[in-house]
């Protein structure tokens, strides 16, 4: 399995050096109790945009020295084939602080028009700290409404579970964000729901964030 992580890295790295960006989205979020930094980008590798890579990368520091325990930072490029613009599949390798290295495989289902854009994608993964399958389920929806050519209204969310084999919750969470945006510039007021754990321990925080597509 470590031949395969090695392998897998250096796949992803290769792909990587070669990108022309479509698009990359960085995002600060900053409570009462913690503090989250968080980059997706999605890059086509070839004319015929069959192949493209995503990749999700995030900072979580907690204020309060008795949450620290829950500070968190995670990597993951994903190599999806496009099947059409609906599905896309490929493989992933995760780092997580908590979990370690997990080898993945993902499916992306996107629907959007003009206004709005969901995306959901399925994984099971392996999780080579934890010797066990997982099976995850992650979403992102978007709305907005212009309300002349430089201002808009945004309502984001992003949902995530993770089961430890497919019985037993290990994490999730849910982020909501409410704001306005002005010539690409993306500000106003977040939610965070963390929880963690079988018996799951919950977080909350609440706080301002600023958006920058690119």
């Amino acid at each position: 399995m470590k031949r395969i992580r090695i392998i897998s890295g250096v796949l992803i790295i290769g792909f990587v050096s070669t990108l022309q960006a479509q698009f990359t989205q960085l995002e600060l979020f900053s409570g009462f109790d913690k503090t989250d930094f968080t980059l997706f980008s999605n890059h086509s590798i070839n004319d015929s945009n069959t192949l493209s890579i995503a990749t999700l990368a995030f900072f979580q520091k907690f204020r309060e020295k008795e949450n620290q325990i829950f500070d968190e930072v995670g990597v993951q490029p994903t190599l999806f084939w496009n099947v059409n613009k609906t599905i896309a599949l490929g493989p992933s390798l995760y780092y997580n602080s908590f979990g370690g290295f997990s080898e993945r495989l993902s499916a992306k289902l996107t629907m959007k028009n003009s206004r709005a854009s969901l995306v959901v994608i399925p994984t099971v993964a392996y999780s080579e700290k934890k010797d066990a399958s997982l099976g995850e389920v992650f979403a992102q929806f978007q709305i907005h409404v212009p309300i002349n050519d430089m201002v808009s209204l945004w309502l984001n969310g992003q949902f995530l579970t993770v089961w430890d084999k497919f019985k037993t919750h290990s994490r999730s969470f849910q982020q909501l964000r409410l704001g306005a945006s002005y010539k690409g510039h993306q500000l106003g007021l977040g939610a965070d729901f963390d929880q963690y754990g079988t018996n799951p321990i919950t977080q909350s925080n609440f706080g301002l964030y600023y958006r920058k597509t690119f």
